[in-house]
């Protein structure tokens, strides 16, 4: 079983690449972030022709996310609990049965959090920790799920190019990292670094200054899973080929592979 991060970054712009990627790669789930549209305007013929199942969380022009599954989910639920005022839509999970048992998938686009002097930082960190407050209570019912998405965090100087230069960042302070770790503490296995420990690997590279050909990169795009769920864990890769397709992402898809079948 194949499961996909990527951070579009708006699925106008990106459509063509999409669906591309979607008949290249054939993953079994792919979490999308950055969708920037409604429900209603998203574009589902396409992709539900290439035989996916189509649920979103949208805002217009910003944030927004989606899930698409060859497999139709049982369940699937809208919006991060613990703030009932927050109306940004960053946070879609859904339920769908394996030969291993059921497996809960999340798309999850973290706030950024710049400029740090201004309230997006204590929103971010806010909502980092309603996604610790959400991850025990799912860990407690011995759930396997994994957390896929565009986590606007770096976690080590290992993910970074330049650990001077973005040092201070909302993706890469003090506060930010302690919350990122104390996520992790609690059992969740970060798959990537899991399945690779060669330092430097990125899946984010910012349109400005060369960064792409300059490989100045970022690696801020995350699987973590449940230990239920890390049973499982086959593979991750980051799919940089994308990267260099015509109007691009800034980010590139990171590939998960259990070792479980969809039913």
């Amino acid at each position: 079983m194949r499961i996909a991060t990527w951070n579009i970054n708006g699925i106008k712009a990106r459509h063509p690449n999409l669906l591309r990627w979607l008949e290249e790669e054939q993953p079994d789930i792919a979490c999308l972030q950055e969708i920037k549209s409604v429900d209603e305007a998203f574009p589902r013929g396409e992709i539900e022709a290439l035989g996916y199942n189509v649920e979103t969380h949208g805002q217009k022009s910003f944030n927004g996310v989606a899930l698409l599954s060859r497999t139709p989910f049982e369940e699937v639920n809208r919006g991060l609990p613990g703030d009932d005022s927050d109306e940004q839509a960053r946070f879609i999970e859904g339920v769908l049965a394996t030969d291993k048992g059921p497996l809960r998938v999340v798309s999850l686009y973290l706030p950024n959090g710049n400029p740090v002097d201004t309230d997006k930082y204590p929103y971010k960190l806010n909502w980092m920790r309603r996604l610790i407050d959400w991850s025990r209570n799912r860990l407690e019912l011995e759930e396997a799920f994994i957390l896929s998405g565009d986590y606007n965090v770096i976690p080590t100087a290992d993910d970074v190019h330049d650990h001077e230069a973005w040092w201070g960042d909302a993706l890469y302070r003090t506060e930010t990292l302690e919350l990122f770790r104390e996520l992790k503490a609690l059992g969740l296995t970060e798959a990537f670094r899991a399945c690779n420990a060669t330092p430097h690997l990125y899946s984010f590279w910012d349109y400005q200054a060369g960064a792409w050909p300059r490989n100045h990169g970022i690696r801020i795009d995350h699987h973590l899973m449940s230990p239920e769920a890390a049973n499982h864990l086959k593979g991750c890769i980051i799919q940089k080929d994308t990267r260099d397709w015509e109007k691009p992402s800034d980010h590139v898809p990171v590939m998960l592979t259990l070792d479980c079948t969809p039913q």
